[in-house]
């Protein structure tokens, strides 16, 4: 399938685009309808005396309206006919190309289907040429959909978000967010091939079953040795089986849930904290940058900003181990900063 052309990928794959409302976009048809019937009148009406009329007499600009509205929209009932050259050339100029557009106005609705299964053939192919460095969610549930948000939240543009699921109401959802969604089993590789996984940056896995989320890394890993992997599973048995699938990242999402509830029994101020860290757009939020230059040689307690943990080779080590106790060229800081900074 990702192999095939691009027209075939429609209705699978799903660019997002600005959404007209039916209302505006019939009201534009109406108007261009008006505007072409009373620019074809004037022309009528301006060489009246090239027309013949069956009834003898001379045209008047009702007349020029009747001809116009019988001849676009093809009804032709041949009582008032042009009958000099000049009329006749006039006719199949400017009379005939009005007439043509006439009829896609009221056949609109038939071609504007056609014409978008073109623009999201031709966006889609676009799309994966030039698709690099962005993220892929698996499964776009509520962990999903929370982790998306979160992503939006942070600074990520919904344009470098795919989401993969089968479900097609679900990315319905996804779409009017303004995100790129693709339609199929998040399980097959052809279908992590169409949401680029090869050139992601990171893939979100948040699948509703521990066994579909193992098998969906096992397979996006082998197709992007590179990648980050950050996955979600519900039960804490099954975190050994993600790590060795790839993931560099295990959520256990009944655990966290069950320590948040158990904290909130003696301190549900701490709950409220531990929210505000993660919600990036609000607050306080937990970040990660690069060492400034001036910071090299130092303590990681002495920076400008409150580190919580150093990142060294891959590895994160809190902020009180001795291994970090000075900050190295390359050495990245898990830090807390205020939520809507850059």
């Amino acid at each position: 399938m990702s192999e095939g052309p691009d027209y075939a990928l429609v209705g699978v794959v799903r660019i997002p685009e600005l959404q007209q409302s039916p209302g505006r976009a019939i009201g534009k048809r109406v108007v261009f309808a008006v505007i072409a019937l009373f620019l074809t009148s004037v022309i009528v009406f301006l060489d009246r005396d090239g027309y013949k009329d069956s009834q003898g007499g001379e045209l008047s600009f009702l007349d020029a309206l009747y001809y116009s509205a019988v001849t676009l929209s093809t009804t032709g009932y041949g009582d008032i006919t042009p009958v000099t050259p000049f009329a006749r050339l006039i006719n199949l100029l400017v009379i005939t190309p009005l007439r043509v557009l006439f009829l896609i106005v009221l056949i609109g609705t038939t071609l504007e289907v056609l014409t978008e299964r073109s623009r999201q053939a031709l966006k889609i192919q676009r799309w994966r040429n030039s698709v690099r460095n962005h993220t892929v969610v698996i499964g776009f549930g509520t962990k999903g959909r929370t982790a998306v948000d979160a992503m939006i939240g942070d600074g990520i543009k919904p344009a470098e978000i795919v989401v993969v699921d089968a479900d097609a109401d679900v990315l319905e959802a996804a779409a009017a967010d303004g995100l790129v969604t693709v339609r199929g089993d998040a399980t097959k590789s052809d279908i992590l091939r169409l949401a680029g996984v090869a050139h992601a940056a990171s893939i979100v896995v948040a699948a509703n079953r521990d066994d579909t989320a193992v098998l969906a890394t096992l397979t996006a890993r082998e197709l992007n040795p590179r990648a980050k992997i950050v996955a979600s599973i519900r039960e804490s048995e099954n975190t050994h089986l993600m790590r060795q699938s790839g993931a560099n990242s295990v959520v256990v999402s009944s655990e966290t849930a069950g320590r948040l509830l158990g904290i909130a029994t003696m301190t549900p101020s701490v709950v409220e904290v531990i929210e505000d860290l993660l919600t990036p757009d609000a607050g306080y939020a937990i970040a990660e940058r690069e060492v400034d230059p001036t910071e090299t040689g130092g303590s990681p307690a002495h920076t400008r900003d409150l580190v919580l943990g150093v990142v060294r080779n891959g590895v994160l080590h809190r902020v009180d181990d001795s291994e970090v106790e000075q900050i190295e060229v390359g050495d990245r800081l898990l830090y807390v900063r205020k939520g809507g900074q850059d």
